[in-house]
């Protein structure tokens, strides 16, 4: 099973120097999540990660930085954006039910699954999880074992990580990166 990162959907110190750890430490991919927020600010995101790590990032918005940085693909929130005119790459999108699901799945290199856990075990059971579909949403460490058993290919995780850091007053991400480590080995 897969294991994807969700960056905070804001920028903050120390950004930089916890995502170049997280590669390190084995993160094979980070979605770049940045709503709302100036491209300038994702750019110098960019160059402060080594350059090494750029084929394991995906770009939610702005997608021009996909072929500025040779970047992993690019990924549409929700099921109704169309890729940009002409792009040829890895495309992922979130689908915010089952029955999107069922629609985009095919067009996809792969699909995030937002959705409560009841309703994860919906699609399931219908037939609509397979490798290709991540499940997303509230996903921890306690629950990996239960979405890996549904059939899900890989799993998102955001808050689970995150909440481990105070962007605003610490510096320490020890727990942070103690805590992936954790992760990593739960989908292994």
């Amino acid at each position: 099973m897969k294991l994807i990162i969700m960056t905070k959907p804001t920028f903050f110190v120390e950004e930089d120097k916890i995502l170049t750890a997280l590669f390190e430490m084995g993160l094979d991919h980070l979605h770049l999540y940045k709503p709302g927020t100036e491209p300038v600010y994702s750019e110098r995101l960019l160059t402060l990660i080594p350059d090494e790590y750029y084929g394991r990032i995906t770009v939610h918005d702005h997608f021009y930085l996909r072929d500025e940085f040779r970047l992993r693909g690019i990924h549409l929130d929700d099921c109704q954006t169309e890729p940009p005119i002409g792009y040829r790459g890895n495309i992922s999108r979130t689908c915010h039910s089952i029955e999107e699901l069922k629609d985009v799945r095919k067009r996809c290199n792969y699909v995030l699954l937002k959705l409560p856990m009841n309703e994860l075990m919906e699609a399931s059971s219908r037939g609509l999880v397979d490798k290709r579909v991540y499940a997303m949403g509230g996903i921890n460490f306690d629950n990996i074992g239960l979405v890996r058993s549904m059939g899900f290919g890989g799993v998102v995780v955001g808050g689970d990580l995150w909440n481990r850091f105070d962007i605003l007053g610490s510096l320490d991400y020890k727990e942070l990166i103690s805590h992936f480590e954790k992760l990593r080995k739960a989908v292994s």
